[in-house]
């Protein structure tokens, strides 16, 4: 059964990084974007494979704030356009002269 954080009354105190997304509007793998760029910051400090908790009350705000929603859109595109553009100039190894061991 899928069970919307949307829907309740009342959120936990602390939520994982699939409930920030949801809150947010962002994907969930783009939360680790906004962690590195400052833009949100889990609750005590998890080790950098852990599981990261948000302050819910902290996450309700940040989705009420047009500026930092604003923000935090750019801040994941230009991530993205990033990667794209590296993956478009690593050149790809020439397989075709490849020597034999043989």
């Amino acid at each position: 059964m899928s069970h919307s954080l949307l829907s309740c009354s009342r959120l936990p105190a602390r939520l994982a990084v699939d409930q920030v997304a949801e809150i947010l509007g962002f994907l969930p793998h783009e939360i680790s974007v906004l962690m590195r760029a400052g833009l949100l910051k889990p609750l005590g400090r998890p080790a950098a494979n852990g599981h990261k908790f948000f302050c819910a009350t902290e996450i309700a705000e940040l989705s009420l704030n047009r500026d930092w929603l604003d923000k935090a859109t750019r801040t994941v595109t230009k991530r993205w356009q990033e990667r794209n553009r590296k993956q478009k100039t690593t050149p790809v190894p020439d397989t075709s002269k490849q020597v034999s061991l043989n």
